[in-house]
């Protein structure tokens, strides 16, 4: 070996020297070879994503996590590819309440939500809807899972025509014909006096009318 390959070789051990093991390994990387620069690499963001290229999916989203928020996007990689789509989407939302614009977040939003498994509750009447069905005299059946579209079964029902607070009468069933409507007398007046006092009527049984006055005027 000449005197000058030997100074070339120096050179060359310096330069890798001065370069430190990143550089090194993001050469490995560039070459298709992750698994060769993880070792070299102590920066979370980049061992994040030779992980995430070498289908290490969890143990990229964990040097991820580490990073913290400037890796949202990256996060939301690393769930979807470990089967945590439903996370993945929460963090893609974080990527677009950021900017809305985000053409890449939308596209992967949108394939990742098409496999969230859609949450089926069940139709047994908890809670507030549970009193509101018993004050109608419903009684919500078990959700059958093995039919997702059969209605809600009714298992009590108020047979009391009295508990309704306005029965349907002949007169209110009457179909709006045009011999019903030729049948009407042509006094509007007396139909708005009517009317207000049906209304009348109905706030004082609901206590929302105002107290008599002694006087009218």
């Amino acid at each position: 070996m000449t005197r000058r390959e030997l100074v070339t070789l120096a050179i060359a051990a310096l330069c890798a020297l001065a370069a430190g093991p990143d550089a090194w390994a993001k050469v490995a990387w560039r070459l298709g070879a992750p698994g060769l620069a993880l070792p070299l690499l102590t920066d979370d963001a980049a061992r994040g994503a030779a992980l995430y290229s070498a289908g290490r999916y969890d143990e990229a989203d964990t040097a991820f996590a580490a990073v913290g928020r400037s890796a949202t996007y990256n996060r939301g990689m690393t769930l979807a590819a470990s089967g945590s789509y439903q996370l993945s989407v929460a963090y893609f939302d974080a990527v677009l309440f950021a900017d809305r614009y985000d053409a890449d977040a939308k596209h992967n939003r949108q394939v990742v939500s098409a496999l969230v498994d859609p949450v089926v509750g069940e139709a047994m009447g908890h809670g507030r809807i549970k009193a509101l069905l018993a004050e109608r005299g419903f009684e919500a059946d078990t959700f059958d899972t093995d039919d997702p579209m059969a209605p809600v079964r009714t298992l009590d029902w108020v047979t009391d025509r009295d508990a309704l607070k306005r029965g349907v009468t002949r007169d209110r069933s009457v179909a709006a014909s045009a011999k019903w409507i030729a049948s009407l007398a042509d006094a509007p007046g007396e139909y708005l006096k009517a009317r207000l006092a049906a209304e009348l009527e109905r706030r004082v049984e609901t206590g929302e009318a105002a107290a008599a006055e002694a006087s009218r005027w």
